[in-house]
């Protein structure tokens, strides 16, 4: 019987930011932005310095952690395709297993805005096109009831709305879906019966007047900071945990703690809103090597990465000033959530849950942040974007303060808490427990059909990278032009090595690596319910 089985099952908490790149903590070498409570989870266990997300887009890196699979295994590839509602989940093994299982803040397996998916360009225009419900390899309604639960729209039709659950495994769930201050979900009731007004208080329209920051996508919001969703999040957390402890002190939990920010737009509230000077904070490293500089040598990507159609979620060129404002502002929203974090470890501390809870901390993926000369997502897999943090505090392992090299990501972290669990995983789940010394990934692979979302579902540019502990690989679906990158000599990715002749053996040895590592991710079929 393993450790795991013969102790109390554990708590765990999951803290969760979004857009939020792993070195904008100062537990991973930030000098400036104050992380003082997430920087003390680090301390009291282990940071995961090569820890990377399964895709850089929020809605299908959050399906990939949720089921420990790789967007083309469970379906959920980019924004606008959900997670169907019959995909397993971790969640669904620890409530099976007796875990409460709560969700409160940002879950975004599901669409929030309902925008029209661009339809695929027609193969052959004399041939006829498969009638609307055979269009896709499986015959699929993802549109109905079961997938509006998260739709910005349907909650501010509706803000007492009540949702079906469990919610991919989750009984007790308090939703928020949007970003900055422009959000509803169980929120929206909440703000009301707070006295908050809407109407009068969010976006730009309500801003109050600012002249500090020049940066898309920012306005100094008139939320004050006690009505502001992080602050909803915190309370709600705590809420959960007063109430667990006073009725099912004896059950274990699984709590997910889901932020918004620091994603645009970039609206931190009260205080938080000029805590920090842009002319405090450094120009980005990578500036002056823009991302379209040249522009890759893929059509569909070039066009995707110059964003003609005007995509709001993708890159924006800024100035200078506008990269150190735009950092400036996402830092004070990091501040908020970290101060967040530390009402939540108090509240552990305060029930005495804190000597049997898994405390978590990760991000969905990470942002250029002026890094390239652009800000936001989309594009070219450097580390600004698939590289963020994994904290793992547990005070049964006495690793505080410690750093893993191991690298691991997304995928993972389902596989892991499911083994602090004591539960053996699911058939199909493709990631592995962080703590395993018998098994490692050959390298992670980051998966990415952006210019599929942004143009043309049959565009031929879906990516894919490989990451080790040295070098990323990136491949092109319809281009033999690649990337590869030595990231030990070369950390800040400017010199692609790819077609470099002193770079060949290195970059036959990792496309050897790529094939193997794809034959290990291959969607497996299920195992067979029975003879026939």
């Amino acid at each position: 019987m393993s450790d795991a089985q013969k102790s109390p099952q554990p708590n765990f908490v999951l803290i969760m930011t979004d857009q939020h790149r792993a070195d904008h903590l100062g537990c991973y070498g930030n000098p400036v932005v104050k992380t003082t409570n997430i920087d003390a989870l680090a301390a009291g266990g282990v940071a995961f310095d090569k820890f990377y997300v399964a895709t850089p887009v929020c809605m299908p890196n959050r399906a990939a952690l949720m089921t420990g699979r790789m967007p083309s295994a469970n379906g959920a590839r980019h924004n606008g395709f959900p997670l169907s509602t019959d995909s397993v989940t971790f969640v669904d093994l620890l409530k099976a297993a007796g875990y409460r299982t709560a969700l409160v803040g940002k879950s975004h397996i599901q669409n929030m805005t309902g925008r029209p998916s661009l339809p695929p360009s027609p193969l052959n225009p004399d041939f006829i096109d498969p009638p609307e419900e055979l269009q896709n390899a499986v015959a699929r309604d993802m549109t109905g009831p079961a997938y509006q639960r998260e739709s910005l729209a349907a909650w501010k039709a509706d803000p007492d709305r009540e949702i079906e659950t469990p919610h991919y495994g989750f009984d007790h769930v308090r939703l928020v879906s949007g970003h900055g201050d422009l959000v509803e979900g169980h929120y929206t009731a909440w703000l009301r019966d707070k006295g908050g007004d809407a109407a009068e208080l969010v976006g730009p329209d309500n801003a109050l007047p600012d002249q500090q920051y020049s940066a898309p996508q920012a306005w100094r919001t008139k939320v004050p900071e006690e009505l502001y969703p992080t602050s909803y999040i915190a309370e709600e957390a705590l809420a959960y945990l007063q109430n667990h402890s006073a009725e099912n002190a004896d059950e274990p939990f699984f709590l997910k703690v889901s932020f918004p920010d620091p994603h645009h737009p970039f609206t931190p509230p009260g205080h938080y809103w000029g805590m920090y000077d842009p002319g405090d904070v450094a120009p980005p490293a990578t500036f002056d090597n823009k991302i379209d500089d040249p522009l890759p040598r893929v059509p569909e990507l070039a066009q995707a990465l110059l964003n003609e159609h005007k995509n709001p979620m993708a890159l924006h060129k800024v100035s200078e000033f506008e990269a150190q404002s735009a950092i400036a502002l996402n830092y004070g929203m990091i501040t908020m959530i970290d101060d967040a974090v530390g009402r939540i470890v108090a509240q552990l501390k305060a029930l005495g849950l804190d000597d049997n809870t898994v405390i978590l901390f990760t991000s969905d993926h990470g942002d250029f942040m002026g890094d390239r000369g652009v800000l936001f997502k989309f594009g070219m897999h450097y580390q600004e974007l698939i590289r963020v943090p994994l904290v793992w505090r547990d005070p049964q392992r006495g690793d505080g303060g410690s750093r893993s090299a191991r690298v691991s990501g997304t995928i993972d972290i389902a596989a892991s808490v499911l083994a602090r669990a004591g539960l053996n995983p699911y058939f199909g789940m493709q990631g592995i427990n962080v703590f395993d010394d018998t098994r490692e990934h050959l390298g992670m692979m980051v998966e990415d059909y952006t210019a599929n979302y942004v143009l043309d579902p049959r565009a031929g540019a879906h990516f894919s990278s490989l990451v080790t502990d040295r070098w990323r690989m990136s491949h092109y679906e319809t281009s033999d032009w690649g990337e590869l990158y030595d990231l030990q000599e070369d950390p800040q990715e400017r010199h692609n090595l790819w077609d470099d002749a002193s770079a060949a053996a290195d970059k036959a040895r990792l496309h050897e690596i790529m094939v193997r590592e794809l034959l290990i991710l291959r969607d497996k079929p299920m195992a067979p319910p029975g003879r026939a």
